[in-house]
């Protein structure tokens, strides 16, 4: 599995290698990602909270 720092690198390797209009195109998609998961993290943040604090107290019990 790639790592995130991977995934970059590829992608501006690709960047550098298109003309004007692929990158703005590749930018919006990356703008269009970047929004999706924002609005997720803002939903799904509290569950994940609460999910990682149970679990971290089960585990701190004896």
């Amino acid at each position: 599995m790639a790592t995130i720092g991977q995934f970059l690198m590829a992608f501006m390797t690709r960047l550098k290698k298109k003309d004007g209009q692929a990158l703005v195109e590749y930018a919006l998609i990356l703008a269009l990602i970047a929004i999706v998961v924002i609005v997720a993290l803002h939903f799904l943040g509290g569950a994940v909270s609460n999910t990682l604090n149970n679990v971290g107290q089960n585990i701190a019990k004896p």
